[in-house]
Formats: structure tokens, sequence, C-alpha cells
């Protein structure tokens, strides 16, 4: 008999640089990632061969990572995949970022969609974590970090 899984969140107050609210599963880098050659704006996946994330998919998570990476032309692509649905649902960074910030604005202006990125701590957060990106009555980011802490062995199967 397997015993239930038991569930921790943890919650952390950010800023947002576009506000939204969201919700996915987290996808963690721990490199930076320029969305020009780094993204696929047709799939979502990693196209950066020199990236570990190479051959991941971003489209519907929440892509976490320190910050963006480079060419001011990762605006265009991240709207892009926005306007296809490819994009991550939202973004966490430890750093602000403007240029992924243009891209965001934009495909909101130019598609009436959006997708949050939230300037935040980013410690601790790990791949497959379930994340919900919420707006406070203040304008705060409040990302929720949901965590699943699966038993190895249940009681009834111990020697």
């Amino acid at each position: 008999m397997m015993q239930p899984v038991q569930t921790k969140s943890v919650e952390r107050t950010g800023t947002f640089q576009l506000a939204g609210e969201a919700a996915g599963q987290a996808l963690v880098f721990s490199q930076a990632l320029s969305f020009w050659g780094g993204i696929d704006a047709e799939t979502g996946d990693v196209i950066d061969h020199s990236h570990p994330g190479l051959g991941q998919n971003v489209a519907g998570s929440i892509l976490v990572m320190p910050s963006g990476r480079g060419s001011s032309s990762s605006s265009s692509v991240l709207a892009e995949a926005i306007r296809r649905g490819t994009a991550p649902a939202g973004i966490l960074m430890e750093r602000p970022d403007p240029i992924l910030a243009v891209g965001a604005i934009v495909a909101e202006f130019l598609y009436d969609i959006r997708m949050p990125l939230v300037v935040c701590d980013i410690a601790g957060i790990v791949s497959g974590n379930r994340i919900a990106i919420t707006i406070e009555a203040d304008g705060r980011a409040i990302v929720r970090v949901q965590t699943e802490n699966v038993p190895l062995k249940s009681p009834e199967c111990s020697p």
C-alpha cells in the first residue's frame, strides 16, 4: 500500500517586470538562456548547443533562471513564441532583464497575451516543482512553490 504524497508549499514575494498570473511546472536552468538562437519559437525547444537545457521544451512551463542572456533580438523571439503558444507560461529570474521584458510587453500589446516576468529569489526551486504566480492587492508578485516529498518505502514493505 502506497503512502499518500506529502506536499509542501513555500511562498515568496517578487517584483514584476510584467505583471500577470500563471501556473505550471518549473523548468530550472542554472545558466542564463538567450531566446535568440537559444529557443525555437515554433516548438519551444531549447536549440542552443552550448546550453545545458538543450533539447528541453519551455512551452507552458514556469522557466526559472538567473537572468536572460544576450541579443536584443531575444525580445522578438520571445514575442513570437508567446504568439504561437510555445513560450513559458511565466519566467522567474534573480535579476531583471529588460530585453525579455520588452518581448513580453510587445506580445501583450500586439496579441493581448500576458506572460508574467518576475524578479525574485529562485534558490531551492527545482525542475518539476509546481509554481503559481499571482498578484497581491498592492501589486507585488507572489510566487508559490509546491514540492512533493514521496516516501521511499511504505512501512508495510519494511523488512
